[in-house]
């Protein structure tokens, strides 16, 4: 039996159990079996190595995507530049590190993209900005780091007025702001000046409408959800193990 899983700390939101169980069933893949491994600290991670000596594959989610990499033993390329980890592979006994985010994002966000498509703010600073950083570098758009705070690569939420909305025509939302429960919260960004020129995207996918797309869809903008990105990264990852 090959056991793939998904490690990450709480784990209730998880759609890559109900993805993988479904695609094993669809596709008459047999012998395969996909779980979740919540573990409240990444110090876990070696003694549930231990326990699954027959992992073939791992996603990794929220809050390891970073901490996890000195566990490995080799990073890809593309790796090695974002800094973020969502997917190890086990080959001849070595634990290799990927970012499928970065893949699935990519091929997510191009079909949207337009001519005047080439400044975004890119809002929050985890592994998941980091991989739509890098993705955004490869498409040759310029972006701008928003948080809560100030800090060596990242402007506050406050410094974000209208010039910077008009400059700034990809929004995209790295945060868990928005995600279910907490369907009330949104980026606080002046919706104000949101267009119709404007592309917003938000890596959350519950609710399919965040209160963020909601604020740019009342203003004419074009939206997309994470879901396609995950279903792609996914994928990704399965390609990945089984190579």
């Amino acid at each position: 039996m090959k056991i793939y899983g998904l490690i990450g700390y709480p784990l209730s939101h998880s759609f890559s159990k109900g993805y993988f169980a479904e695609k094993f069933s669809k596709e008459n893949i047999s012998n395969c079996f996909y779980d979740n491994f919540s573990i409240p600290d990444i110090n876990i991670f070696p003694t549930l190595l231990t326990q699954h000596p027959d992992f073939a594959g791992l996603n990794v989610t929220i809050p390891y995507k970073e901490v996890v990499m000195p566990y490995l033993d080799e990073l890809s390329d593309a790796v090695k530049e974002i800094g973020a980890v969502n997917c190890i592979r086990f080959e001849n006994g070595k634990k290799i590190g990927y970012n499928t985010d970065v893949i699935g994002f990519t091929n997510s966000l191009k079909p949207l993209l337009q001519p005047h498509h080439t400044h975004a703010l890119v809002l929050g600073t985890g592994g998941a900005a980091k991989a739509v950083m890098y993705a955004l570098k490869q498409l040759n758009i310029t972006y701008t780091l928003v948080s809560r705070q100030a800090g060596e690569n990242a402007v506050p939420y406050s410094a974000i007025g209208e010039a910077a909305m008009a400059l700034n025509t990809v929004i995209i939302n790295t945060t868990p702001l928005g995600m279910y429960p907490n369907v009330d919260a949104c980026p606080p960004i002046p919706y104000e000046y949101i267009t119709d020129r404007h592309l917003l995207y938000d890596l959350v996918y519950n609710p399919p409408v965040t209160l963020f797309l909601q604020k740019g869809a009342d203003k004419g903008a074009v939206i997309k959800n994470g879901h396609e990105m995950l279903i792609m990264q996914a994928e990704a990852a399965w390609e990945i193990w089984n190579s």
